[in-house]
């Protein structure tokens, strides 16, 4: 049996390593949604608009890192795992691009319901942005997730996320 102690240490080191992995994912997400802001802001350029909402890029990143741990946590697309990694890495960015839809929805309908317009009324303000611009941020996340996804299927594969952030970023001896 373990004492006290030790739980309080397995517990501390387990959330060191989801803080350490929320930060890596906030990373790769700030860099993927700011290029696509960048260039959202150069295209719109070309036509004569200003586009300056650069921190929207930096709060979706954060929103959608947590977003990822959560859907972890409920053992999203786990169902191909056994299959192919292009199999498993396709189901999850499928299903992980529908999952942060649907928690956008639930943010729409939450802020409508903050505002004092109610939850349909939220709902109707995002969507009144129109579909293109709806399934053109669905498309840049799809994007973003496939590499994303590829990338954790195959630390997965090597025997966990530790073994595939060390190949990364830790010293390798020349041979």
């Amino acid at each position: 049996m373990s004492s006290p102690d030790e739980n309080k240490g397995k517990l501390k080191k387990k959330l060191l390593h989801e803080v350490k992995v929320y930060w890596v994912y906030v990373g790769y997400l700030t860099l993927v949604f700011g290029a696509f802001t960048q260039y959202r802001r150069l295209i719109l350029a070309d036509v004569g608009i200003t586009y300056t909402e650069y921190g929207v890029a930096l709060i979706e990143a954060f929103i959608f890192a947590k977003v990822i741990m959560i859907g972890d946590v409920l053992h999203l697309g786990r169902g191909l795992e056994h299959k192919p990694l292009i199999f498993s890495t396709l189901l999850k960015t499928a299903i992980f691009t529908l999952f942060v839809g649907l928690i956008v929805f639930i943010e729409h309908a939450v802020k409508g319901l903050l505002k004092g317009k109610g939850a349909v009324e939220g709902v109707i303000e995002f969507l009144g942005k129109g579909p293109y611009e709806v399934l053109a941020g669905g498309l840049v996340i799809f994007a973003a997730f496939i590499p994303f996804f590829a990338l954790r299927e195959v630390g997965r594969e090597l025997g966990g996320e530790g073994k595939l952030l060390a190949l990364f970023f830790m010293r390798r001896d020349s041979q």
